[in-house]
């Protein structure tokens, strides 16, 4: 007796889903259990790289999540509608979902896995962060026994890919990001990656469970990477660093009930981070707790190939928790927080900081900055001044850490100094 699929979307991953689970030789015996059948599409008419028996591909979707021969429902069509409404239903019908959808988890999470545990089902989103890369069975079951401390992530292949470039070839940004959408690397509209969206959705979802808590998205900070120039890549290099856009969750102080820390944004990260050195398209994550100290993941955040493996992997999951059917749930497959997380505001936040100033050639410069600084307990770690643009010196500085609040006050001073002709950038330093 298969078990049945419905699939909702066969565009790239659907039909990589498709692909893999029809592709059985070498691999898990419990992919022969699984019947592809019902695939929901938007057109009938639209060619296909995947053979699939006459009347399994329907443009009812609907159909789909009410069929009550369906046992599992795959969400591959991506979007917040239909996709949320789609879930919803086949949860309340009692089948099984499994989402690679990150947009409508990180802000339909509570009300999807509500509705989950309300009908005893699961909803499986192992494809919504990372790819291919384990990250969220490993947070729910593998490491559930630690105290996390911080998820830290690069979780976008987009922005790395072209941070990457601008750091290898010394390029600007709109130059990089031209070329990554010819290559297929960006979307034509590049809005959710290079602004940070993308990232933040995922965080939600990593910070949701490594802290056992709910994530309201409004409450994460996002910064993306359009202000990120190849001058401040090129004064990172000197310093020791590395450009990257880093999604951060993280306990503002060792006490396990301390408010989190939840942020995207550009980041100057020390060449010896372990995060410093991933390049081009590709993921990690790196998993901080107690007792286990450092674990990371890494691998392809992206492709055909590499989704279909975590939708495949979560779908064998649930094969075999129908094949070994009891009436209660297994909780470390559920969804177990119903509570949300205490997040705190940005003004908060204690880091150290890269910023780059534009200044008037006059004595006694960097001392009135230094001033201005200590007024409000900034100290710094170091301060460069190089060459000079259109008549203006360049002058760069590093804080020791310091309270993000307090920063900003410093610069609103330093800002109406006679000598400052402007702040071109500011960067946050972990």
């Amino acid at each position: 007796m298969g078990v049945k699929l419905g699939i909702l979307g066969l565009g790239t991953v659907g039909t990589g889903t498709v692909q893999l689970l029809q592709d059985t030789v070498g691999r898990h015996p419990l992919l022969q259990e699984i019947e592809i059948y019902r695939v929901g599409v938007r057109s009938l008419s639209k060619p296909r790289t995947v053979e699939l028996p006459e009347g399994v591909i329907t443009t009812d979707l609907e159909a789909i999540v009410n069929d009550p021969a369906v046992d599992i429902v795959v969400e591959v069509m991506g979007g917040l509608e239909p996709a949320r409404s789609l879930i919803l239903k086949a949860l309340s019908n009692g089948k099984h979902v499994v989402t690679a959808n990150k947009a409508a988890i990180a802000r339909f999470g509570a009300e999807i896995f509500t509705a989950a545990n309300q009908a005893g089902v699961y909803v499986m989103l192992e494809a919504a962060v990372g790819g291919g890369i384990p990250v969220i069975q490993p947070l729910k079951q593998s490491l559930s026994v630690n105290q996390i401390n911080a998820v830290t992530g690069i979780v976008n292949g987009t922005t790395n890919y072209i941070l990457t470039r601008m750091q290898t070839e010394g390029s600007n940004f709109d130059d990089v990001l031209a070329d990554a959408q010819r290559l297929g690397y960006a979307e034509a509209d590049p809005t959710a990656d290079v602004d940070g969206l993308d990232a933040a959705d995922k965080i939600a979802i990593l910070a949701s469970l490594g802290f056992g808590g709910r994530i309201h998205l409004e409450d994460v900070y996002c910064e993306g990477i359009r202000q990120v120039s190849k001058t401040d890549i090129a004064y990172a290099e000197k310093l020791g660093f590395v450009i990257k856009l880093l999604a951060i969750a993280n306990r503002t102080s060792l006490s396990p009930s301390s408010p989190l820390s939840v942020r995207v944004h550009p980041t100057l990260l020390p060449k010896a981070h372990p995060l410093a050195s991933i390049n081009g398209v590709y993921n990690a994550i790196l998993v901080e707790g107690e007792p286990i100290g450092q674990v990371m993941f890494f691998g392809p955040g992206a492709g055909a190939g590499a989704t279909a493996s975590a939708v495949s992997a979560d779908i064998l999951n649930l094969v075999a928790t129908l094949k070994t059917s009891t009436a209660n749930p297994n909780p470390l497959l559920a969804c177990r927080h119903q509570d949300y997380c205490e997040i705190a505001p940005i003004a908060e936040l204690v880091t150290r900081f890269y910023a780059r100033f534009l200044t008037k050639d006059q004595p006694g410069v960097i001392g009135k900055l230094g001033t201005c600084f200590g007024n409000f307990g900034v100290s710094l770690e170091s301060i460069v001044q190089t060459g000079f643009q259109r008549e203006l010196a360049e002058i760069v500085v590093v804080t020791h850490d310091v309270q993000e609040g307090d920063f900003r006050q410093a610069l609103t001073e330093i800002r109406n100094l006679e000598a400052i002709d402007s702040i071109p950038s500011i960067l946050r330093v972990l």
